[in-house]
């Protein structure tokens, strides 16, 4: 019995993982709650997550399925990876012009200044016609208890493209839960014309045990699928 309960611990932790064929580095993973610090504990490369890599960039001509996300330090592009592995969706990174400083203080700074002006990032991105897909998946970073900045800009730009779509959000969070980020993405999206859009249950995972949701992904994509 002990034998079969590790063997199925390992098959839900799942720290590795690739995307568009490229490594995922997400050291935060190996860290415990205490060194994590709800996210504190964790600088980025400096170029959220693509120094080493090229922005991610999968576009085919059938797909019906698009995972559209934005990770700094890796732990939300490698939930975006388990959901590509379960749906073999497309997938397209959110890539903006200045990227976030690898010391999580200095980023702390930037986002405070950025939610008080209303002076979100600049992209530096070329998005496909959105027209082919049926079901959008939207990922980001729960930032001061609500929407990630960069999902923000990509939202007040492309967002007026999403007509009669299934749209499914999916995260990662400190430990303090989703906030308000879902009203405020779907309040984003009004803003932009909301057509016919319909929206999926939220995924929200702990930034630092994203390499256990094998089987809460694996759920909430069958979710999704069913109510489509």
């Amino acid at each position: 019995m002990k034998l079969a309960n590790q063997a199925s611990q390992n098959n839900e932790r799942d720290a590795s993982g690739e995307i568009d064929g490229q490594l995922i580095l997400a050291p935060q993973l190996s860290k415990t709650d205490s060194q994590w610090q709800n996210g504190a504990g964790i600088i980025s490369d400096g170029k959220d997550t693509n120094s080493q890599n090229q922005p991610t960039r999968k576009i085919t001509s059938t797909a019906k399925e698009l995972i559209i996300y934005f990770s700094r330090s890796g732990s939300t592009e490698l939930l975006a990876s388990k959901i590509e592995q379960q749906t073999n969706a497309d997938i397209l990174e959110i890539v903006i012009k200045d990227p976030y400083a690898s010391n999580y203080q200095e980023t702390l700074s930037r986002v405070n200044s950025e939610r008080t002006n209303q002076d979100y990032p600049e992209l530096n991105m070329q998005v496909p016609d959105l027209s082919q897909y049926q079901t959008i998946y939207l990922g980001y970073q729960v930032w001061a208890m609500t929407l990630s900045h960069p999902m923000v800009s990509f939202i007040n730009t492309y967002g007026n493209q999403f007509i009669n779509k299934r749209l499914a959000p999916f995260m990662t969070q400190g430990g303090y839960g989703q906030g308000d980020s879902v009203q405020r993405l779907r309040q984003l999206i009004r803003n932009q014309g909301d057509q016919g859009n319909t929206f999926a249950s939220a995924l929200v995972v702990d930034g630092n045990k994203v390499d256990r949701a094998n089987s809460q992904v694996s759920n909430w994509v069958t979710q999704v699928n069913e109510n489509s």
